[in-house]
């Protein structure tokens, strides 16, 4: 296929995690997981709020940009700690945040987004 041709085509849709569950998954009755292809992975803390999600999610992928495209092992390490970081604020990982009262699941946001915008990640 050209490239002409290419550009004829709609855009690519991102992936609906974002808004909800991907493509082929579901969310448990109670919310904590998310089910794809029959394997469970922890679901984003719905407490959070909207902004807070989007500037996670904007860290999250360019750390993950960054862990696809380095080539400096130090570079990809840096990258891989900051999508634990952002995995972590959006509490996909660490302590369940179901688990978490309200003034623990702000906290562990706000030290994540702290840590990342440290970083300049």
């Amino acid at each position: 296929m050209t490239r002409r041709e290419r550009k004829d085509l709609p855009a690519p849709q991102r992936s609906q995690a974002r808004a909800g569950p991907p493509q082929g998954g579901r969310l448990t009755d109670d919310g904590r997981w998310l089910v794809v292809d029959g394997r469970r992975w922890r679901a984003a803390d719905p407490s959070l709020p909207d902004d807070v999600r989007a500037r996670l999610l904007s860290h999250l992928g360019r750390a993950r940009s960054a862990v696809r495209t380095g080539t400096d092992p130090a570079a990809v390490r840096a990258a891989r700690d900051r999508v634990q970081l952002a995995k972590t604020g959006l509490g996909e990982r660490g302590p369940a945040w179901w688990d978490q009262d309200d003034d623990a699941r702000r906290a562990r946001w706000e030290a994540a987004l702290a840590a990342l915008d440290a970083t300049g990640g």
